[in-house]
């Protein structure tokens, strides 16, 4: 096998593992959107995206080396073409053949307009070992010529070209590893809610309350009759919710690009999990907001030690509404500016009753874990606190979000377990070469099975002030 066969081996092996690398990013890239996925799945893919990393630098490593050897030889045929092997004694004057001037690789007698020239470069550029032997040796003729022009002694009439005049040899580089996805709130709160299979048929589910209750109580005296009430139950109904979203795509833009498809599919991941935590939060009617019971807070001046006495007063209601039904587990739910502003307030004082866990000298913990990953941090009392931005800030006068509290085994949540659903739909945008995307799921929600919700709202909530009180 030839030299050049090995490199035209070597650049088709290289092809491939770039290939290859670009298929396990975009798997990545995928296994990334999926909301069930495992840190040790994420590892697993990591290491095969590495792997092919890894074949690719032994390739280029590889053609690098027959490039330089291919170059090397054809320097050193020029130099063998240059020069005569000593003679014993010379020959006759008439005996030898002699040549004025070696013909140049280019010749502006044969091509004024340098055409040959420009059609080696780029041939060049695109692995053309023969163009890339005769620009070699043009450049040696070159030095040879006009070394002098070319670099002088005292450097101060050097010509150089810069990566300027070759703007179309000078290919930008995209790195598309590092591409920055749209920000989104996500679903911290929906993740904490009470979790159920969606039952598979039906747009509606409905739970039973009972709202009149048995009674007892003591007999008057004996034969007579005992308390009797009738129980009875009221329906709850709960629509069940489609969330979806479309994106259209040129075929052009999957089939031409680097890992578009999985960027947008992983982009409606990300809005369908925001719709889906903000509706459990704010929509009209049955979002937290409306259905939990007021605690007021009104203050032009408000402090983090005036706020948390508010905090007690809300948890008391939790309890106070669901008594033996309560779990104990409650949850404080706040967007990220209230977190911070908790945390800022500096106190000389600590309270009369410490917590399990807490130490008394502080108001509550940071766990100082990341946006979106489940409790932040707890607070004096050992409540755990949810941060979550899809909570409104725009609230009241216009500037206030609220503060929720509640039993979290008490705000439900039925989800399809395989959602959020993925649709590919090639044909009803065929005609203009189009790719239909869509991300739906089906979802139904409840956080009134008992009115125990509690939200503190008023003017001591207005945009906060980083004052450290």
């Amino acid at each position: 096998m030839t030299l050049a066969e090995l490199i035209a081996q070597a650049r088709t092996a290289l092809g491939t593992a770039i290939t290859t690398r670009q298929q396990e990013q975009e798997a990545l890239v995928a296994l990334r959107s999926d909301e069930n996925l495992t840190e040790e799945a994420v590892a697993a893919r990591v290491a095969t995206r590495d792997a092919a990393d890894a074949e690719i630098t032994r390739r280029q490593a590889a053609l690098d080396e027959l490039e330089t050897e291919q170059t090397r030889e054809a320097e050193l045929a020029t130099l063998q073409a240059r020069t005569t092997p000593a003679a014993n004694r010379a020959p006759g004057y008439d005996q030898v053949a002699r040549v004025g001037q070696e013909e140049r690789t280019y010749r502006p007698d044969q091509d004024r307009r340098g055409k040959n020239f420009e059609r080696d470069v780029a041939a060049a550029f695109f692995g053309d070992y023969e163009a890339q032997g005769r620009l070699a040796r043009h450049m040696q003729e070159e030095h040879v010529e006009r070394g002098d022009q070319l670099v002088r002694a005292d450097g101060q009439q050097q010509r150089a070209a810069g990566t300027g005049a070759f703007a179309g040899l000078v290919v930008p580089q995209y790195l598309t590893d590092l591409y920055a996805p749209a920000a989104a709130a996500r679903r911290p709160f929906a993740d904490s809610c009470r979790p159920h299979d969606l039952p598979p048929q039906g747009m509606t589910v409905n739970i039973s309350r009972i709202t009149t209750a048995t009674s007892t109580a003591l007999q008057a005296s004996e034969n007579t009759a005992v308390s009797e009430t009738n129980i009875d139950d009221t329906l709850l109904p709960i629509s069940v919710q489609t969330n979806a979203g479309q994106q259209t795509l040129s075929r052009q833009a999957i089939e031409r690009g680097a890992g578009v498809e999985p960027v947008v599919l992983d982009d409606l991941f990300r809005r369908y999990a925001t719709t889906l935590d903000s509706t459990l939060l704010n929509q009209a009617t049955n979002g937290l907001t409306n259905v939990a019971t007021s605690v007021a807070y009104t203050d032009a001046t408000p402090t983090v030690a005036e706020l948390y006495p508010k905090v007690i007063e809300g948890l008391s209601g939790v309890e106070a509404a669901l008594m033996d039904m309560a779990t104990g587990d409650n949850i404080a739910v706040m967007h990220s500016r209230r977190w911070y502003w908790m945390q800022n307030a500096m106190a000389s004082t600590w309270p009369m009753i410490t917590q399990p866990g807490i130490v008394a000298q502080t108001l509550g913990a940071n766990y100082a874990t990341v946006y979106g990953s489940g409790v932040r941090g707890v607070l004096p009392n050992g409540t755990p606190v949810i941060v979550d931005n899809n909570v409104g800030t725009t609230l009241g006068a216009g500037t206030e979000d609220e503060i929720y509290l509640v039993d979290r085994q008490e705000c439900h949540l039925w989800e399809d377990p395989s959602a959020p659903m993925y649709i590919r739909a090639e044909q009803p945008a065929l005609a203009s070469l189009g790719v239909l995307m869509v991300v739906y799921g089906y979802f139904a929600y409840t956080h009134a099975r008992y009115a125990q919700a509690r939200k503190i709202a008023g003017t001591g909530l207005i945009a906060p002030a980083f004052t450290g009180v």
